[in-house]
């Protein structure tokens, strides 16, 4: 997505933002400097499974549901007093969709099944008397239309007694058989990015030869075991009414409903949560269960959709959007025990560090490598769409998370061998890149653009908090891992010349370096406030950029996309108002929930789900300030909404290599468990309640209402 000969336009690009020239900036822009081609490749659907069943009028005791501790989907009824039931789960070890019928009588399961395709490239074969397949190439939709991945996918079908038949158009047809069981397998050529020569036919071959003569039971238990693993590392409990005995579907009509009489009188909305706590939980608990199902090792990471995509021209591609959707993908996995889930990112940053370094040489002449607001499967590093994709700090975001994971775990393999590389080249990049503001003579990006609103400018404040943030870190990691003098006192020197956060007229923090933000203005992201959330660089240890970040986020008021209303469930309990952060999740879930749980930001989108469930767990547990002594302090209860007076979590994670069980009752902790991964000292608190605490790797300690040891 180079286009070259960008790096020639650069100069007078900047030159044009310093004067304040905008609208010339931005035409010089959109010709010579956004990507080639300006729009990047789409995450698509491989296929369906469509079954035919014969007619069955007069259907009862229908039931559909998933059960997030299985992650298996089930549905069940009778017909003429045969109860049939389905079961469907995705088995990551055993790379299947093994899908299940069963009758409670004999000879009573009649149906056909086709694998169909929306691509237009394709073959539908035989491959052998139980199984078919479909096979093609993916074709570019946009001129010249080139060739992309192949890719296929087999069916096979295993009846118990009852006749089984093979059909054209891959087409089974079953007639009369006491249970069947089918395994769907696909694979494209995708090896990476850079490598499109695998076989996928040999890799369907090889995945049913893995589950050959394995009974569902059997490859059932291990997707149970697989899952359950993950699931079960994590639980919170929140006391039930009866709105937790309705179907989901009305379960949140009647939230919603709830929500929408409370807000014709302008009330507190946070009354429909504390008339179905547990409705929360579920949702907690639904967002853990779509990052497992969306992103494991060796997988792909979880996308604008999760995998959970049925078109071909989906909304925004379906890419990665790396100005806040894709970062908040990964928000719940330190802290709700799926920190392996979080291992397809670092392996797209990975790939990134190879084609952004040709970004940031071709485009910017700079060492390092460059992201901006977006990438897909090929990598793209460059900028795209249009001048709103002119931000060059994707790759400092991306590089942090290293830093993030290694706070929680404290695992200096990981930090030397995944983290560190990408945050110091991403810092030789801004090291290169950044350029002194000829009205201030601050250090700042040039060009840029504070997602997603106003014109390109130089050094917005997200900029300038993700770059600190960066250089902070990888400082800090190098005198860890005891690498890179050199390299750290260059860092140090440009750190100290960036351009600092800025209180403006009206004490707010500002959104860019000129005094522009207007109060009205409650743009669904919420940029310049980074450095509150996910960031840690406002906190009540310094008063003033603390109390600018408050205003800015009082002005941002209530959210309007599903996920802006996620970031600032967090945003306001980082500042310690759990009633606000509470409203942002009652409005979430009435406005922008579909009845599945799925979030909608019009479309489907992934990301609410998760940045909400992040949103819960910041509104009981904190771990990102540090006390002037140095020690690690640990927060429980820091924003607990009156709506949630009693509860219990299990397994959160804290930085620090701690994980923390605890009760409440009547807002304030009752009971405290604390197991430590490595050695620690930290600080812990709720409320009046204050302890340091010592632990050693392995060990566990238990603490009662006061913060006292028991034994």
């Amino acid at each position: 997505y180079i286009r070259y000969g960008a790096g020639d336009a650069l100069p007078e690009i900047r030159e044009l933002i310093f004067e304040g020239n905008h609208r010339a900036a931005a035409d010089l822009v959109r010709a010579k400097f956004l990507s080639d081609p300006v729009r990047q490749k789409a995450y698509q659907p491989f296929g369906d499974l469509r079954f035919t069943f014969p007619e069955a009028w007069g259907t009862s005791e229908y039931v559909r549901e998933l059960d997030l501790t299985t992650a298996i989907a089930k549905t069940s009824y009778v017909h003429n007093g045969v109860r049939f039931t389905r079961e469907v789960l995705a088995s990551h070890p055993d790379n299947v969709i093994a899908i299940r019928l069963t009758a409670d009588r004999p000879a009573q399961i009649s149906f056909a099944v086709q694998m169909t395709t929306p691509h237009k490239r394709f073959e539908a074969r035989k491959v052998s008397d139980d199984t078919v397949a479909v096979a093609g190439q993916v074709q570019d939709s946009v001129p010249p239309h080139e060739l992309g991945l192949k890719f296929e996918s087999r069916l096979r079908v295993v009846a118990e007694n009852g006749k089984a038949t093979t059909e054209d158009g891959a087409t089974i047809r079953v007639e009369n058989a006491d249970a069947v069981t089918l395994l769907l397998v696909a694979a494209t050529s995708f090896k990476r990015f850079d490598d499109i020569s695998a076989d996928p036919a040999a890799r369907c071959e090889e995945h049913l030869l893995a589950v050959k003569g394995k009974a569902f039971d059997q490859i059932r238990a291990a997707h149970v075991a697989d899952h359950s693993r993950l699931f079960g590392a994590c639980s919170l409990e929140f006391p039930k009414t009866s709105a937790a005995e309705l179907p989901t579907d009305k379960r949140l009509v009647r939230f919603a409903d709830a929500v929408r009489d409370i807000e014709q009188f302008d009330g507190d909305v946070t009354k429909a949560l504390s008339a179905d706590p547990a409705l929360c939980a579920l949702y907690f608990q639904f967002g853990r269960y779509m990052l497992i199902a969306s992103s494991r090792p060796g997988d792909q990471p979880a996308n604008l959709q999760g995998v959970w995509n049925e078109l071909l021209a989906p909304p925004w591609e379906s890419k990665f959007t790396t100005n806040i959707n894709f970062q908040m993908n990964y928000w719940p996995a330190n802290l709700t025990g799926l920190a392996e889930c979080e291992e397809p990112l670092f392996d797209l940053v990975d790939d990134l560090r190879i084609t952004g370094a040709r970004v940031a040489k071709a485009m910017y002449g700079a060492r390092g490598w460059v992201l901006h607001h977006n990438t897909d499967l090929w990598r793209g590093a460059a900028p795209i769409n249009n001048i709103d994709g002119m931000w060059p700090t994707g790759g400092a975001w991306l590089a942090w998370h290293g830093w993030e994971r290694y706070q929680f775990s404290r695992d200096d393999k990981f930090l030397r061998d995944r983290a560190y590389p990408a945050m110091r080249e991403a810092s030789q990049f801004f090291l290169d890149a950044l350029i002194i503001d000829s009205n201030t003579g601050a250090l700042v990006t040039n060009p840029s653009h504070s997602p997603e609103q106003g014109p390109l400018c130089a050094g917005p404040a997200m900029d300038m908090q993700l770059i600190r943030a960066l250089f902070d870190s990888t400082i800090a990691a190098a005198a860890i891992l005891k690498l890179d003098e050199d390299l750290v006192a260059q860092i140090q020197e440009k750190r100290a010349k960036l351009a600092p956060d800025q209180v403006g007229r009206h004490g707010q923090l500002q959104e860019w370096q000129s005094d522009t933000d207007a109060p009205e203005n409650n743009h669904r992201h919420m940029s310049p406030l980074w450095g509150l959330y996910p960031g840690d660089q406002f906190t009540p240890a310094d008063p003033k950029t603390y109390a600018a970040a408050k205003l800015l986020l009082k002005w941002r008021g209530d959210g309007s996309t599903g996920w802006s209303y996620a970031w600032r469930m967090p945003l306001w309990a980082r500042v310690g108002d759990g009633d606000f952060a509470a409203r942002q999740l009652a409005k979430q879930l009435a406005h922008k929930t579909f009845p599945n749980l799925f979030d909608k930001c019009g479309p489907f989108q992934v990301d609410g789900n998760f940045g909400a469930t992040a949103g819960i767990v910041e509104m009981l547990l904190q771990s990102h300030q540090v006390d002037p002594s140095g020690a690690r302090v640990i927060d429980l209860l820091p924003a607990l909404p009156k709506c949630w007076p009693n509860g219990s979590v299990k397994g959160l994670r804290a930085r620090g290599g701690l994980t923390i069980d605890f009760a409440w009752k009547d807002g304030a902790v009752v009971s405290t468990t604390i197991r430590a991964s490595v050695d620690a000292a930290f600080i812990i608190r709720s409320g009046e309640q204050r302890k340091s605490v010592t632990i050693k790797a392995g060990e566990s300690i238990r603490l009662n209402d006061k913060f006292e040891l028991i034994d």
